[in-house]
């Protein structure tokens, strides 16, 4: 196969590093662009190439994305945050390669979680109770403020004393239910059809996943789910639905991420190789493999990237900066 070239945003993050480290252990020939906001990140090393970009909202980031495009011959780009997801799928026809993303629709309304209650209220699909703060009328017992478009738990109050000065376009409220955290990932092919799942039993800290479980007891129920929300999104490629199960084993899904998700990494080792389906079906033009779930337990680990030689961290670009891992 010939060498290909592939841009992966958000590379200063969990999920765009995992996704390179999958790239690295796939069978395919790629080099590998990444970018991100920051010119330094623990990313940089994974990188052949790096680029610093605006934030995805500024006026200036799909113009950047476009000349990095053009510049490094870009076959792919697989981005790795719910912004960038949005506004590539908004300007995809303005961008000469293919790009990993649903339809503009659907990663609009799974961007706001809000829209996302709304959505699939709609089709009568589960989700969790949502209320702009100014409508909320104290039903529940305990309920989670969040950010509508917020990223991992920035932002997040449990049981807040006042909601008053929280305003409907940035904030929601939901029901806060008790209970085992769990989350799916699921692939869904160009053809729209669900090309498989895996879920894990998860404990996190500060919003990442920091120690999970491979878990199959729920997989009949869970295949139902997913099959509604697909049947109503135009979800194109990796996705995953965050959910509690109830002690009366209700499944309650709370928020669904239409991207890449930060248990890539993790998930790979256990048969479910999204990566790797998406390389196959938007950069080879192949059917995805075939997942083949195995069972067991992850943990994570922080381990520290020395450049022995660099002065500054803007001597550090990418891979090409002598380094080792400790």
């Amino acid at each position: 196969m010939d060498k290909k070239n592939v841009l992966v945003t958000g590379i200063g993050g969990n999920v765009g590093q995992g996704i390179i480290r999958n790239i690295r252990a796939s069978q395919f020939d790629i080099k590998v662009v990444g970018t991100n906001i920051e010119t330094f990140s623990a990313g940089n090393h994974l990188c052949d190439v790096f680029y610093e970009v605006p934030y995805a909202y500024d006026e200036n980031y799909i113009s950047t994305i476009k000349l990095i495009v053009k510049k490094e011959a870009i076959d792919l780009i697989l981005p790795a945050t719910d912004f960038e997801v949005y506004y590539l799928a908004k300007y995809k026809n303005d961008i000469t390669c293919d790009i990993a993303v649903s339809e503009e629709e659907t990663a609009s309304y799974y961007l706001d979680k809000y829209n996302t209650y709304l959505h699939l209220n709609t089709y009568k699909i589960p989700f969790a109770s949502s209320f702009l703060p100014s409508e909320y009328d104290k039903r529940f017992q305990n309920i989670i403020l969040k950010p509508r478009k917020g990223r991992g738990s920035r932002g997040i109050q449990i049981n807040p004393k006042d909601c008053k000065d929280c305003s409907d376009e940035d904030y929601m409220i939901q029901e806060l239910h008790k209970g085992v955290e769990i989350t799916t990932a699921f692939y869904v092919t160009k053809l729209q059809e669900l090309h498989g799942f895996i879920t894990f039993e998860r404990i996190l800290e500060n919003g990442t996943t920091t120690h999970c479980k491979v878990i199959t007891a729920y997989d009949e129920k869970i295949k139902k789910l997913l099959e509604g929300i697909i049947s109503v999104s135009e979800i194109k490629g990796s996705a995953n639905v965050q959910s509690i199960v109830t002690k009366e084993g209700k499944i309650i899904p709370f928020e669904i991420n239409c991207r890449i998700s930060g248990t890539n990494s993790i998930r790979s080792n256990f048969g479910f190789k999204d990566i790797e389906y998406t390389l196959e079906e938007w950069l080879y033009q192949k059917p995805p493999s075939k997942p083949e779930i195995k069972k067991g337990v992850a943990t994570r680990v922080l381990m520290d990237v020395i450049y022995t030689d660099a002065t500054d961290f803007n001597n550090v670009q990418d891979n090409s900066a002598k380094h080792h891992i400790f």
